[in-house]
């Protein structure tokens, strides 16, 4: 059977729905395939969800500090957009590469699978390891799990990492995390024409949102200016409220949803920590009443300057800043045991949106940078 070309392998995999609602075994099962058919040991790593897996894929001898090549096997949802042509049907248009997880991020992932042809299983006197991940577009679910049960002591993964979002080909070596809380809060329902009969769960979250509209306040006036980005700060945004059950009902329950974005070398749970010391002190004993807790955790990326693959990555790389302005898996990678760079083709400026495109050549261009990495890496010496 001949080669599928880089257009066949990113046309087989953009056909794949896997939208993060939708299960993502079918495309596992079919890089499963050509991996093992290069020689790779390939395991899945179930994860609680029905369908969802990550996969992990090495080849060369274990323990060894070669090379992880990442990206993430989900794509957004393209509901409600105005896309000109089947969204999972790759379709040219002049250079651009039109489907959607093109950009973000499957364009890498077929570069990867085309690079790899071109070595043989002997070739390998390091490891390489590819960390392909379910849900990065959910809060970076998979890998988040993936690192709760990953034994870092007793499998070391090689230190160098690349994670193959689309940056234009800028090597980035930060970004700020995201964290999820929930603030439930209990009242007590009672007929609308009688409400000092009842306790209105509305009104205490109100005054939570007061203490979380104060703390975001602080939070704005912590400039971190050691780093180089826009905003140095945590933003804190309510996102969302709900409460109450008809107009007539004093309301005995509400939710806030709140979400902060931790800075590069921060804790992420330190905000939420600060949260709850606010809570206790504003609240009196209605602290009772509200119960906060963490949701999906993102954890921020702050890789070193100056790393072995940063070397590797210059002669190919575009000057600019160093910092992602969104939140990838390399949090998660970080804390097992890598130190991620985010580097790959395509831009972050059209991911998300109808018509999602990757450059040809930019696409074309991706596969002999793979190959010198795994050759300096994983191959040479």
């Amino acid at each position: 059977m001949p080669t599928p070309t880089l257009f066949d392998d990113l046309a087989t995999l953009v056909a794949f729905p896997t939208v993060s609602d939708r299960p993502v075994t079918e495309l596992v099962a079919f890089v499963a395939h050509r991996l093992e058919a290069l020689g790779f040991t390939v395991e899945r790593f179930a994860s609680p969800s029905p369908g969802k897996c990550n996969l992990v894929a090495s080849i060369g001898p274990r323990g060894t500090d070669g090379l992880v090549l990442s990206g993430h096997m989900d794509v957004v949802p393209v509901d409600g957009q105005p896309w000109t042509s089947d969204p999972f049907v790759l379709t040219a248009r002049g250079d651009r590469l039109v489907g959607r997880g093109t950009s973000d991020m499957k364009g890498f992932l077929a570069a990867v699978l085309h690079a790899l042809e071109g070595f043989a299983p002997s070739d390998y006197t390091r490891e390489l390891v590819l960390v392909w991940t379910h849900d990065e577009e959910v809060g970076c679910v998979g890998a988040g799990h993936l690192a709760d049960t990953w034994d870092t002591a007793g499998r070391p993964l090689p230190t160098a990492c690349l994670i193959g979002e689309p940056t234009d080909f800028r090597v980035l070596r930060m970004h700020p995390g995201h964290v999820a809380v929930h603030v439930d809060v209990t009242g007590r329902a009672a007929h609308s024409s009688r409400p000092q009969l009842g306790d209105n769960a509305i009104l205490t979250a109100a005054r939570v949102i007061a203490v979380v509209d104060a703390l975001a306040t602080d939070l704005r006036a912590r400039r971190r200016d050691d780093l180089p980005m826009a905003d140095p700060w945590v933003p804190l945004v309510v996102a969302r409220v709900h409460g109450g059950t008809a107009i007539n009902i004093v309301p005995d329950a509400c939710r806030v949803d709140l979400g902060y974005r931790p800075l590069p070398g921060m804790d992420a749970t330190a905000v939420f920590a600060e949260l709850q010391e606010r809570l206790d002190a504003a609240l009196g004993d209605d602290r009772a009443k509200v119960h906060a807790h963490l949701g999906t955790v993102t954890p921020a990326l702050l890789t070193p300057p100056h790393t072995p693959l940063a070397a590797l990555l210059r002669p190919d790389a575009v000057d600019g800043v160093e910092v992602a302005p969104f939140a990838t898996d390399g949090g998660h990678l970080a804390r097992m045991g890598t130190a991620p760079l985010v580097f790959g083709p395509g831009s972050i400026d059209v991911a998300h949106q109808a018509d999602e495109y990757v450059d040809a050549h930019a696409l074309a261009a991706t596969v002999p940078i793979v190959r010198r990495l795994v050759h300096a890496r994983c191959v040479a010496g």
